[in-house]
């Protein structure tokens, strides 16, 4: 049995949904003989699954927020409020942004994504990258309670960008007659998604009064509007990024191994660096690439558990082996969901077709 000498130092970087579901087991699992450190900005982390119901108002600013102090609390876990900007995988330490370094043994990065438009003229100034999530969810609460005219634009048409923008014109109708929600997209909105899934979902902007723009190319945000390359603008004081997925610029020069700026992982969630393990939208599963999707993160959680204890008792590593689908939901604005979900062979032959969709009120 490890001594408190002995205890190894496991440092989780980021507060995403794995490392909130790994804290919460720990409390009828704990890793015996382990200091365990979460950095993470901020006290609590948003539930990103929960953010569109908090966009159109079903719910509170704090109803959003996964309550990291007390997780940690409840299980002898150390919080650090602050931001990992760096990882010296020789030294095995973690840099803060406050210039702080951390010593670890074992290391999780469960950082997520961002979806800022660096390269766009204005938009660092004015504009609001849809992730992270902390920073999107302050700014839009502050929106929406202010007076005046409000008119939004969010810049990139994938699910994200029209679930958001069902979302905010639900919310801002219920109270300001003066609105407007635009959303823009270079070439055609939901062109990752099936046809039936496109076709409701376009039937449901319409009805939330959504302004859909296709094949429009932005050249410059304002403070006042969005500026498209042949000189035409549409009005936006609020600005939302909703184009792709961007990994953290840190992660680039950490000297783990990528794919496209994300931490490529084995099938055991373990990076190129041996005892880092890596989890959420920041890894990529090259032995079985699949979309960035909060359901993957979760069913992580349990194997990233038992590889962090199996890494401390020199144990062979368990396999993560995800599913090949998932029920994608879609909300609606109000209180309604619009969901997609692949069926089997039996199902397949009495639907008709690879899919079958369903409405559930949420």
């Amino acid at each position: 049995m490890m001594t408190r000498s002995a205890a190894k130092s496991i440092v989780l970087v980021g507060g995403g949904h794995t490392h909130a579901l790994v804290l919460n087991a720990l409390k009828a699992a704990p890793l015996a003989g382990a200091d365990v450190t979460v950095i993470n900005p901020g006290k609590t982390a948003p539930y990103s699954g929960m953010l569109p119901g908090f966009v159109a108002g079903h719910y509170t600013r704090q109803e959003l927020d996964i309550d990291l102090a007390a997780l940690c609390r409840r299980v002898g876990a150390n919080l650090i409020d602050g931001k990992a900007v760096a990882m010296n995988l020789e030294r095995k330490t973690v840099q803060l942004e406050n210039g702080t370094d951390l010593n670890y043994d074992l290391a999780s990065v469960d950082v997520g994504i961002t979806s800022r438009m660096d390269a766009l003229p204005g938009f660092q100034k004015y504009g609001v990258p849809a992730k992270p999530l902390d920073r999107f969810s302050r700014q839009w609460d502050r929106f929406r309670n202010q007076s005046g005219p409000k008119h939004v634009a969010i810049i990139g048409g994938g699910i994200a960008g029209a679930e958001l923008a069902m979302a905010m014109a639900w919310a801002l109708r219920q109270h300001d007659d003066a609105v407007s929600v635009t959303l823009l997209d270079r070439s055609k909105i939901l062109s990752a998604n099936s046809t039936q899934t496109q076709n409701r979902i376009r039937r449901e902007l319409k009805a939330n009064a959504v302004d859909v723009r296709e094949g429009v190319d932005v050249a410059e945000v304002t403070a006042a509007s969005v500026v498209f390359a042949d000189g035409t603008e549409t009005p936006a004081n609020f600005i939302v990024g909703a184009a792709g997925a961007t990994p953290h610029d840190w992660i680039t020069d950490t000297g783990l191994i990528l794919d496209a700026g994300f931490i490529e992982v084995s099938d055991t969630l373990e990076t190129s660096a041996p005892g880092v393990f890596a989890v959420g939208d920041c890894a990529h599963m090259g032995f079985a690439p699949r979309p960035k999707a909060g359901v993957y993160a979760v069913r992580q959680a349990p194997v990233l558990l038992q590889n962090l204890r199996n890494s401390m008792l020199g144990d062979a590593l368990q396999m993560y082996d995800p599913q090949s689908d998932y029920l994608k939901l879609v909300s609606l604005g109000g209180k309604r969901a619009f969901g997609e979900k692949e069926v089997g062979a039996l199902q397949d032959t009495l639907f008709g077709g690879s899919k079958t969709t369903l409405i559930a009120a949420l």
